[in-house]
């Protein structure tokens, strides 16, 4: 019964938390995400409707 203890390693059991150590310089609020997604929603579906046209294709 001995031989089948685990140990984990000292601290937090292995874990991790990287949110703890990087701390980033540009940070985006969600609200800015949302409109840069329908930002480039518009222009990929002003570009499928009139692409060809302006590209020659």
């Amino acid at each position: 019964m001995a031989r089948d203890k685990i140990s984990m390693p000292s601290g937090m059991g292995g874990l991790v938390r990287y949110f703890d150590e990087y701390h980033s310089r540009i940070e985006f609020k969600p609200g800015h995400i949302v409109i840069l997604c329908l930002i480039v929603m518009a222009i990929m579906l002003f570009l499928y409707s009139y692409g060809g046209r302006f590209f020659g294709i």
